[in-house]
């Protein structure tokens, strides 16, 4: 049954997870958010995956959770708990991969959908795309990180206006603002968001999965402490092969002794 819900493919040394219940607008049950905290672990294990691409099937990317689940579950409280729980620790395991992660977005990004985006590193959204919170509208608060995530993409005010207001971002708002990091003909989303994927994927691992990490994990460290774990990271960097043909081949260029 989960296969129905999350689809997992590779090629080209990229895993691509696709939420894939489109009749739904891909809402996130909780079978879902088990389905997707799988597929990111399958990801993780799979020393030949480089990159992952996440897309949402149909017409839109992820409108949040499933309101008609929470709705009907006897125990609403206990339910939302687990949900937002469960898909929750899969979108930090998604953050934490050592490998970068695309997100390709179209139609429709609202509640915890934005957390699900923002948990990736580079985002290509379709020109048309909509983008909103939406908790309020149904009265529920947020999750799944996004009170943690979305201000330190946007800056707290506007998170804030987007929580109490209701207001609904186009694509164009969106990349002004810093929400997503490109954007596209709603036709070009797939090519473009494939070629980036491959692109990361046959970049130098190691210095593409740890200048991620060490960025990720900045909003949690002092300035000493980013410094210090970036020179022993850079003197690690030095040591591995793909970092010796690289340089070799930039001094190189330059004219100058490899």
């Amino acid at each position: 049954m989960t296969k129905d819900l999350v689809r997992y493919e590779c090629a080209a040394g990229v895993a691509r997870i696709t939420l894939a219940r489109s009749a739904r607008a891909n809402a996130v049950d909780l079978p879902t958010a088990r389905a997707f905290g799988a597929a990111v672990d399958r990801a993780a294990a799979d020393p030949g995956i480089r990159a992952v691409l996440v897309r949402g099937e149909g017409r839109r990317f992820c409108s949040g959770g499933d309101v008609a689940a929470m709705a009907a579950a006897p125990d609403r409280a206990a339910y939302l708990e687990e949900l937002a729980g469960t898909f929750d620790d899969a979108l930090q395991r998604l953050a934490a991969l050592p490998k970068p992660v695309v997100a390709a977005v179209q139609g429709a990004v609202a509640g915890a959908g934005l957390a699900l985006m923002l948990s990736c590193d580079v985002i290509v959204s379709a020109a048309s795309t909509k983008f909103l919170l939406a908790y309020a509208g149904v009265g529920l608060t947020p999750d799944c990180g996004v009170s943690y995530l979305l201000p330190r993409a946007i800056g707290q005010q506007r998170a804030l206006e987007l929580a109490l207001t209701g207001r609904t971002l186009t694509a164009e708002e969106s990349r002004a603002w810093g929400l997503i990091t490109e954007m596209v003909d709603d036709t070009s989303l797939d090519d473009r968001a494939r070629r980036l994927s491959e692109q990361l994927a046959a970049g130098p691992e190691f210095a593409l999965g740890q200048g991620k990490r060490l960025l990720r994990s900045s909003w949690r460290t002092s300035r000493e402490q980013s410094g210090r774990e970036e020179a022993r990271v850079i003197a690690e960097a030095a040591t591995r092969p793909e970092t010796t043909v690289l340089l070799a081949s930039f001094a190189g260029r330059r004219g100058e002794p490899a």
